[in-house]
């Protein structure tokens, strides 16, 4: 592996963790495309850490996310299961047998406009009948194809978007895919609604041994493999599977770091009471089960409650966005997690991902919560301390694990990345003999000032601080969320509103290990103790016992305890 990365191996369990996956295979991409001068540093993040090279059956070379996909029957629109970079694995095998052969081939589901413009734009399909990729900036893939000047890529709407790979612009490996085939994505009858049952797809043999080959086939290939991102659905049945996912990681591969993202699309409606009283099973099951099994859980929303009552989305100052829509809330926490992931990604001095897990779950604290500020507010002019001075403290971050506001409450362990800032702007250029307006202002670099932020805010707390040059990717497919007033990289502007969609942002993004999450668990346990499980036959049925749901009220209970003492630097 090329620079001696640490890799990273992606499982993404679920439809909207398909959606958030796909919003942050895209972002990698855009940030791979990136031209660079000849005498340029090194980037500061090592995409060796998330993709493998190979190379097709005809020689070409590829370069793909390590990455494994479970999701449901019909969830793939029109993307083939193997991909498109190696072919039809199916068309492509040797037949043996000699006589009469009937090919029944099944339709595919349309592309959108945005894939068909896509795919115009990436490569053709060659009269030997081989897909040939055009490369990308840094070198990665095939050799370039003579082209004419590209039009402008299509941005895809809303209403062209039912699935996530309807947006996916990224080439995946055949191994990433991998279909449920027992329950089905669309329609009312035979879905995957419940914890119980997503347990059972990795305890059958058929699943289990996928799973199990796909894990092998990337494992064995890295050369140090320093863990596993898990994005999985919290709400539904793929709880069940994360749990089980989670429980196998743990066991075959002890000692790697297992960070695992419980993910909850927007807000939810009273008028679905079945819906609602799943999602709380399932998050409740989920937290209890990954927790146990992950060096680190999690939580993503842009949920304000993670229980029964229904809370308004979070805002943010620049962004409009529609809180219904998975393409807009998946766009937003993907880039939440191309934020926090930072540490175990860089090129130079990376954190790894147990030593990020270890900083945060001291006594028991294997839930945490993320929060951002995106994008995080700077004019034209304004330099890193004049900023954080403005933005204020934690405060003024936006929450997104569904825990409530963090006001009133004990951080105990932190870590910070601040990106997209130019090294022009990381200290103050007041004059000699000015009065400084903070201490941050006498900070010589701009990751003194960040600490020493730090400081201020969360004194005699455990904390890491990343400052990166290398802001967030936001161009198409990313959805268009931002304010008038943003320029094409994301400032603030006073003026009249620039002609250039923003393409770049600066984000401040946030792990902690906080007490908000005391009351938090607590309210989820209280909300599970009220329900009589009975009711809801179904969720029993599917494998769930009335002693599992005490014993995950009984889990929740201590996790929430966990929260409440006192095991920061300051006691």
């Amino acid at each position: 592996m090329a620079g001696g990365a640490r890799e990273v191996l992606t499982l993404q369990l679920g439809h909207f963790a398909g959606f958030v996956g796909a919003h942050w295979w895209n972002q990698q991409d855009a940030a791979l495309c990136v031209p660079s001068e000849a005498d340029a540093p090194p980037a500061e993040l090592c995409p060796d850490v998330l993709y493998r090279a190979g190379r097709t059956p005809h020689g070409r070379e590829t370069y793909t996310p390590r990455l494994i996909l479970m999701d449901l029957k019909g969830s793939l629109s029109s993307l083939k299961q193997e991909g498109g970079l190696y072919g039809d694995a199916q068309l492509d095998a040797a037949i043996a047998w000699q006589g009469k052969l009937t090919t029944h081939k099944e339709e595919l589901c349309p592309k959108n406009p945005y894939l068909q413009d896509l795919q115009s734009a990436e490569g053709v399909l060659s009269s030997d009948g081989i897909w040939r990729v055009k490369s990308i900036a840094n070198g990665k893939g095939p050799p370039p194809l003579a082209t004419a000047t590209a039009p402008k890529p299509l941005i895809p709407t809303e209403s062209s978007v039912r699935v996530w790979s309807d947006f996916l612009r990224v080439h995946l490996h055949p191994r990433s895919i991998c279909m449920i085939q027992k329950y089905n994505h669309d329609g009312e009858a035979g879905r995957l609604e419940a914890f119980g049952q997503g347990e059972s797809i990795l305890k059958e043999p058929r699943y289990l041994e996928e799973l199990e080959d796909r894990l092998h086939f990337y494992v064995e290939e890295c050369d140090f493999l320093q863990g596993f991102q898990i994005l999985c659905d919290l709400h539904n049945g793929f709880s069940g599977v994360g749990a089980k996912a989670t429980e196998l990681l743990q066991d075959e591969y002890s000692g790697r770091g297992i960070i695992t993202w419980g993910l909850l699309p927007g807000p939810y409606s009273l008028r679905e009471p079945q819906k609602n009283v799943y999602r709380l099973l399932n998050t409740a099951f989920g937290l209890v089960h990954m927790s146990a099994h992950s060096s680190l859980v999690c939580p993503l929303s842009l949920g304000r409650s993670l229980g029964l009552r229904p809370e308004p989305p979070v805002t943010f100052p620049h962004l409009h966005y529609d809180a219904t829509l998975p393409f807009h809330c998946a766009a937003l926490l993907a880039t939440t997690l191309d934020t926090v992931t930072v540490p175990y990604r860089l090129r130079s001095s990376p954190v790894s991902m147990a030593h990020l897990a270890d900083l945060l779950n001291f006594s028991g604290k294997k839930v945490v919560t993320a929060a951002a500020t995106i994008p995080f507010p700077l004019v034209p002019g304004q330099s890193l301390p004049d900023a954080l001075v403005q933005l204020g403290g934690p405060a003024a971050w936006t929450p997104l694990s569904a825990c409530g506001g963090p006001c009133g409450t004990r951080c105990f362990a932190l870590s910070v990345v601040l990106r997209g800032l130019d090294r022009a702007r990381h200290t103050s250029r007041l004059a000699p003999g000015t009065t400084l307006p903070s201490p941050l202002h006498a900070c010589s670099t701009g990751e003194d000032v960040l600490a020493q932020y730090l400081q201020q805010q969360e004194p005699r707390v455990r904390s890491s601080a990343h400052l990166l040059l290398a802001p967030c990717k936001v161009v198409p497919p990313y959805p268009r969320l931002f304010s008038p007033s943003l320029s094409q990289h994301g400032l603030v502007l006073d003026g009249s509103p620039p002609g250039a969609a923003v393409e770049s942002i600066p984000v401040l993004g946030a792990f902690c290990s906080s007490s908000t999450l005391s009351q938090t668990l607590g309210d989820l346990a209280r909300d599970l103790s009220t329900l009589d499980v009975r009711r809801w036959a179904s969720f029993l049925d599917a494998g769930v016992e009335q002693a599992d749901v005490e014993e995950a009220l009984e889990e929740l209970g201590s996790l929430a305890q966990c929260y409440q003492g006192g095991d920061s630097l300051a006691d």
